[in-house]
């Protein structure tokens, strides 16, 4: 079994499983307090906004299709209030376009129904990773050029400039500052930032790093530098 994963300060993590289905959300239920986490359930979109403001999640297990409104109107609505809580997403849809339109929407991930338990588990464990479950280390600061990265506090610097990033920015960051000047391919990005074979869908790694660079680029000289038919690169800008 993985090492348990819990907050910097040791307590349990928590994530808020919402499904309108109650065997699915309750097996869920079960699966992820086998991994120590504290969970909450809702049923419907209404009660599933609510319990993010009143249970402050470390992350949310959502399905797409609710009574109410549907999972993107969720996203929305939870992110006003916690603007970087990852967000892995429940989906029947298995059409390309519906996996973009989600992730394109803010969620970090999704896993399309019907899904293995075990796989629930894995997806989440690789966000919450992102987010900081783990202990604080000491001296955890990337920098290349101006832009730094402190792995523990998760701020991210250019130039002294503060910029915001959502869990998955962070984690594509991180590993781009980890490997400077090394030109990356599509497919180690989304190995060692999704952590697993992402299906195929490199055009997600292209989104991604178009809104690196919208934040890290922006009003000055570029960073991260696309190799027709090799993958990204992150340098000092000269």
């Amino acid at each position: 079994m993985a090492p348990s994963l819990t907050r910097p300060d040791g307590s349990a993590l928590r994530v808020l499983v919402v499904d309108d289905e109650v065997n699915i959300a309750e097996l869920l239920q079960m699966a992820l307090r086998y991994e120590g986490w504290e969970i909450s359930l809702a049923h419907s979109g209404r009660a599933a906004v609510a319990s993010a403001k009143d249970f402050s999640p470390d992350a949310i297990v959502l399905d797409m299709m609710l009574p109410d409104f549907d999972g993107m109107e969720v996203l929305r609505k939870v992110r006003a209030q916690s603007p970087d809580i990852p967000v892995l997403f429940l989906t029947a849809r298995d059409s390309v376009e519906d996996r973009v339109a989600g992730l394109t929407a803010g969620g970090d991930d999704y896993v399309i129904k019907p899904f293995s338990l075990e796989e629930v588990v894995a997806r989440l464990r690789g966000l919450m990773r992102r987010t900081g479950a783990t202990a604080a280390r000491p001296n955890a600061v990337i920098k290349v050029g101006d832009l730094s990265l402190d792995e523990d506090s998760r701020d991210v610097e250019r130039a002294g400039r503060p910029i915001d990033l959502t869990a998955t920015e962070f984690e594509l960051l991180r590993y781009l500052m980890r490997n400077p000047r090394r030109v990356l391919s599509k497919a180690q990005i989304l190995d060692h930032v999704w952590d697993y074979d992402f299906g195929g869908q490199a055009n997600v790694v292209e989104i991604y790093i178009s809104y690196l660079r919208k934040k890290i680029d922006f009003g000055q000289e570029p960073m991260i530098h696309t190799k027709r038919g090799a993958g990204y690169v992150l340098k000092p800008a000269e």
